[in-house]
């Protein structure tokens, strides 16, 4: 067993109807002026202007920024910074997915002890407290409500880079399932397979320990038993607030044990192709589980036993049941098969008369490769990998 600590010194609240405590929260922080960072459908929706109403009608002055896009930049975190200094708020409300969270914490250190977010690249790199924020997600996907991390795009160099401080976790998580219920299938699919990833590749991370575990099995236990039935009606609160509980579990777990082949591979994509976060994680997902098979040492069993509607007895399981297993859970949230789909529809989307060429996709493999052996989960990925395993690992996956 691994030495191991761990410490929660965060204030989570879960249940519906918890945004109403948006200001307590606020006042215990001592904060009478928030800057509330989220992203524009948010505010279409509402559901920004009604976060800030219930902090105005408690007497705390609100300013927005909404300006956060899907893999945020490094020019995103500037701006939000800027508007922040300008407000001269004291504290800062980030609502929405990993996006706008990721740039809350970003501005919190930008914001505070200056420079850009780029300086503080690696781990440990933050000096201190960082401006007091809150959280709320709006999705049951990254966990970013309970993790150190902040993932922000550098567009000058194609790269995903990771700020990583326990000075970054919030003070406060509000998770109210309400907030989940106008979310599109699509993105409750990609979400919630993102969380269950979190929690799959804790749990059998060289860096697991019981604590981690712990998290991990829960998590797992509640987002497979309820991610098909909240994908088919988010309406459905029982089911939202068990896949938002069990990815605040899984940011739990990640944040103690790090993650393994399938984030760092994916990062890259996105840095490249800008697909969504959590659809590139899932494409990923059976491709890394089969090559991780070789490593199980009984915990894919575990892990096939909680999204398989029929459950495996020890005496009959292959670890690669498994890996035929995600193949079926994504088929049935709406998935793509492989990253050459993925990476043409996230193109469509964005430009309808746009073609991306399988040569486009092939000559940037080898720099996706050079990304991803950067990052500090292959580290801790329960198979070793050297570069040219993640090469034809992308090749498979394509």
């Amino acid at each position: 067993m691994n030495p191991f600590e761990f410490f929660i010194p965060q204030n989570i609240m879960v249940g519906s109807g918890t945004m109403a405590r948006l200001p307590e929260c606020a006042k215990k922080l001592g904060g009478s002026h928030a800057m509330l960072i989220s992203g524009p459908t948010l505010r279409k929706m509402g559901i920004v202007d009604k976060a800030a109403d219930y902090l105005k009608e408690a007497g705390i002055k609100v300013d927005i920024f909404t300006d956060v896009e899907a893999n945020p930049s490094v020019t995103t975190v500037e701006k939000a910074t800027d508007a922040f200094k300008e407000a001269e708020a004291d504290f800062i409300v980030a609502l929405g997915g990993g996006s706008p969270m990721d740039v809350a914490k970003a501005v919190g250190v930008t914001a505070k002890f200056g420079g850009s977010i780029n300086e503080y690249e690696g781990a440990h790199k933050v000096p201190g407290k960082i401006i007091p924020l809150i959280a709320i997600p709006t999705t049951a996907g990254t966990g970013s409500e309970v993790t150190a991390f902040s993932v922000i795009t550098d567009h000058s160099r194609d790269y995903k880079l990771t700020v990583f401080s326990y000075e970054l976790l919030p003070s406060y998580a509000i998770l109210d399932p309400q907030l989940l219920t106008s979310a599109p299938a699509s993105v409750a699919a990609a979400c919630g397979i993102d969380a269950f990833i979190h929690a799959g590749e804790a749990y059998v991370s060289t860096a697991a320990s019981p604590f981690s575990d712990a998290m991990a099995e829960k998590a797992m236990e509640l987002i497979g038993k309820n991610i098909r039935r909240f994908v088919a009606r988010r309406t459905d609160l029982e089911a939202a607030e068990a896949m938002l509980t069990g990815s605040l579990f899984a940011g739990i777990a990640f944040s103690f044990a790090r993650l393994g082949n399938v984030h760092a591979m994916s990062h890259p994509v996105s840095a490249f192709f800008d697909v969504p976060h959590g659809v590139a994680n899932a494409v990923l997902l059976p491709v890394i589980a089969e090559y991780n098979a070789l490593a199980d040492h009984g915990r894919y069993l575990n892990i096939y036993n909680y999204i398989s509607p029929i459950p495996a007895c020890e005496d009959e399981f292959e670890p690669l049941m498994l890996v035929d297993a995600i193949r079926e859970l994504n088929e049935d949230i709406g998935i793509p098969q492989d990253l050459t789909t993925a990476i043409r529809q996230t193109a469509k989307r964005k430009d309808p008369a746009k073609e991306v060429s399988d040569e486009e996709i092939e000559s940037k493999i080898d720099a996706m490769a050079d990304d991803a052996m950067k990052s500090g989960n292959i580290a801790v990925n329960p198979r070793s990998s050297r570069k040219q395993d993640i090469v034809e690992l992308y090749h498979k996956a394509l």
